[in-house]
């Protein structure tokens, strides 16, 4: 059992933004999938990119969240009851939807799928992808064809999560440096206070 999952048995809205800080600090130093920057260096480039773009807390949260299904194993494993054995973006999902709005969680949940849809979608997209990104295109199924590009175009959220997904695939440059995630934090945490206000 991690530190994570004996800190916080149970998660609430109270103690959930502390909980993802305590995963940021103790692994956000892991490798990212072959790319030049770690796990933390990616996602909070994903959040600095949607904040200097002028995005509001809602994009910036799902852009700093996107990855978070890479750490679903701290989650208690009651929280990890719809995703323990999922892709990190069904994963991941599944352990912020109690927390956050519907189009964080479509953000977090549809980034894999994105790009597959802007690769068959955007003639220029799949020349800007990493060399890692391009091999995991490919175990992630490819481009789209018609019938899942039509499916994904009935998603409401969809521009929502194609922006999230091109600040995904720009938060990968080593010589970038971020505010912390402590910097973060309030935002993450008013959004949850928003989304559990309107229940």
């Amino acid at each position: 059992m991690t530190f994570a999952k004996t800190a916080f048995k149970s998660l609430n809205k109270d103690n959930i933004v502390d909980f993802i800080g305590d995963i940021f600090h103790r692994r956000g130093a892991d490798s990212y999938l072959g790319e030049q920057v770690t796990m933390s260096e990616h996602m909070l480039q994903g959040a600095q990119l949607a904040e200097q773009a002028g995005a509001g807390d809602i994009l910036i949260a799902a852009a700093l969240l996107h990855d978070i299904g890479h750490y679903t194993n701290e989650f208690p494993d009651d929280a990890l009851a719809k995703g323990i054995n999922n892709h990190h973006d069904e994963a991941g999902a599944a352990v912020l939807e109690a927390f956050f709005p519907p189009v964080i969680t479509e953000c977090v949940r549809q980034h894999v799928a994105a790009k597959r849809y802007l690769c068959a979608t955007d003639d220029s997209y799949f020349g800007k992808l990493s060399d890692a990104s391009i091999h995991t295109l490919n175990l992630q199924g490819g481009p789209m064809n018609a019938e899942e590009i039509t499916e994904m175009e009935k998603n409401p959220h969809l521009k929502e999560i194609v922006q999230v997904r091109y600040w995904d695939d720009a938060g990968k440059d080593p010589k970038v440096t971020t505010p912390p995630f402590e910097y973060y934090a309030p935002i993450l945490q008013r959004v949850v206070d928003g989304f559990f206000a309107q229940k």
